[in-house]
């Protein structure tokens, strides 16, 4: 998703209107986003289907996982539009609504991830350091709550991304762009800040053969090392945006690598699932099941005595 910041309405004008303009990106990125894309349709789909055919959701871990590939989901159908984007130099042709509605599910998305990631890791404390107190809050019916509860508090919080976002026009391009007008909502050194606590708050656990832990462990360190390249480059385009950074070519360098950094960030929707493969026996157990009744061909039905030949 990359990032225009504007202040009226009719022609932009953009004063380092060629910063970040590089052939490559318009030629690299959407193909970087259309391997995302399939990947993680395929590999988030696989876990949907494994998790509710074969794992079932009677475990509060399978609720928060399921719900968790749910959200990618809902993520990665916006991939082709960025990709589009991108490869007509940054020229939006999809409208008002969809500019909105992409732009708040890739903040939704981060959201969602930060507090299912979150409340498994508090799941987690509570079975290893807690085991008798919290089973009786430890219940399938207490997570759906938490899922309903996450979902509607993502929402809220995703919703100024996208009530401030519209296309506009940029010159001297005359590009129709999906921009922002006020990016103040957005500054998410706090949802970093909250992730680091809570991969503290599981990592001191005195477990080392629990096989949901380490799985959390895994996806939550993708989490991390997938984001934060996209914070770093994020927080200097919010000093530009102060004007602490005016010279153009230091946003040059900024608005060429931030496309780079969304790939790396927007790659982690595809990573979980792949741990999920190597980390968790459970689901592997499950996919090779799913798979071998996909190839097995179905056996006719044995003939009844009403259908028997006589």
């Amino acid at each position: 998703m990359d990032n225009f910041t504007v202040g009226t309405t009719d022609g932009i004008l953009i004063r380092c209107n060629t910063s970040g303009r590089h052939s490559f990106i318009f030629t690299l990125i959407p193909v970087v986003y259309g391997c995302n894309f399939v990947i993680g349709i395929v590999g988030n789909s696989m876990v949907v289907a494994v998790i509710y055919c074969y794992l079932k959701l009677k475990t509060v871990a399978n609720i928060f996982v399921l719900n968790l590939a749910v959200s990618d989901l809902t993520f990665l159908i916006t991939l082709p539009m960025w990709a589009t984007f991108t490869a007509t130099g940054y020229h939006w042709p999809f409208g008002s609504f969809l500019c909105k509605a992409s732009a708040g599910l890739v903040i939704f998305n981060l959201y969602t991830s930060v507090f299912f990631l979150t409340s498994l890791s508090i799941d987690r404390y509570l079975a290893i350091v807690h085991p008798v107190r919290s089973r009786q809050r430890r219940t399938v019916v207490y997570a759906r709550i938490t899922c309903v509860l996450i979902w509607a508090f993502a929402f809220l919080l995703s919703l100024p991304t996208a009530l401030t976002r519209d296309v506009f026009q940029i010159q001297p391009t005359n590009n129709t762009v999906c921009a922002i007008l006020d990016r103040k909502e957005l500054n998410h050194t706090l949802v970093a800040i909250g992730l680091m606590k809570s991969v503290l708050g599981f990592l001191g656990s005195r477990s080392r053969a629990d096989e949901v832990l380490w799985m959390l462990a895994a996806v939550v360190l993708a989490f991390f090392l997938c984001w934060v390249p996209h914070q770093v480059f994020y927080f200097m385009d919010v000093l530009a945006l102060l004007k602490v950074i005016e010279n153009c070519r230091t946003l040059d360098v900024i608005d060429t690598a931030m496309p780079f950094t969304i790939c790396i960030a927007y790659f982690n929707s595809c990573m979980n699932p792949i741990l999920y493969g190597f980390v968790g026996r459970n689901f592997r157990r499950s996919l090779r099941c799913g798979c071998c009744d996909a190839a097995r061909p179905a056996r006719p039905a044995a003939p009844t005595r009403a259908s028997a030949p006589r």
